[in-house]
């Protein structure tokens, strides 16, 4: 099993690093032919503008709304979960995704300097804990982070920051986080994104 991570710009190496402690494969994709064969595929952190025009120029989002259509996982975190909305405060021309119907504020907490770390507790994640880990609180980092305001009706919550927003979500095999799940040593999130690719290789059950 072969998982891509578009290299275009931002925390990719990080996400390859989490992959490969996990005994997965990971492809960088800069190009639309690296993403045969993959069974999922990660967009990391970074500066969505900027991926968003350098998946334009590279001609990849045809390539990864196939990809998507198809039904293979793919999850976004930080300016992935940007580039993966349907909408987007005050920048309705950037270049996108669109497969989540979710209403994200881009940079909601401030600048660089207003970044934080915070422990959360997101059930979802008990699916894929190891003993010790079941029931335990998640470690966030949010760097310059995006913030989701409205959720459509077949998005699921996974997990809210008190008083401020949707920071996890899921709709179907496509998942956000407004954080940074690379950037820690806790492997919950890829162990999930994982099982969701796991889940989509085998197929429905039959009826």
């Amino acid at each position: 099993m072969r998982i891509g991570v578009l290299a275009l710009q931002g925390a990719f190496r990080e996400h390859l690093q989490a992959l490969v402690s996990l005994g997965i494969e990971g492809v960088a994709v800069r190009l639309p032919q690296h993403l045969r064969g993959i069974a999922g595929l990660i967009v990391p952190g970074g500066e969505s503008t900027t991926i968003g025009k350098l998946a334009a120029s590279y001609d990849l989002l045809p390539a990864i709304r196939d990809l998507a259509k198809a039904g293979k996982p793919i999850w976004g975190t930080c300016a992935g979960l940007v580039f993966l909305a349907r909408e987007i405060v005050g920048y309705e021309c950037q270049p996108r995704l669109g497969l989540l119907d979710i209403k994200v504020r881009r940079n909601a907490f401030g600048s660089q300097v207003n970044s934080f770390e915070t422990w959360l507790s997101i059930p979802v994640l008990n699916k894929v804990a190891l003993p010790e880990e079941h029931g335990q609180p998640f470690p966030c980092v949010f760097i310059r982070a995006p913030l989701i305001e409205a959720v459509g009706e077949g998005v699921e919550v996974l997990a809210r920051l008190d008083g401020l927003g949707i920071v996890a979500a899921q709709q179907g095999p496509f998942l956000v986080t407004a954080f940074h799940p690379e950037l820690t040593r806790d492997r919950r999130f890829h162990r999930y994104f994982v099982s969701l690719v796991l889940d989509n290789l085998r197929g429905p059950l039959p009826r």
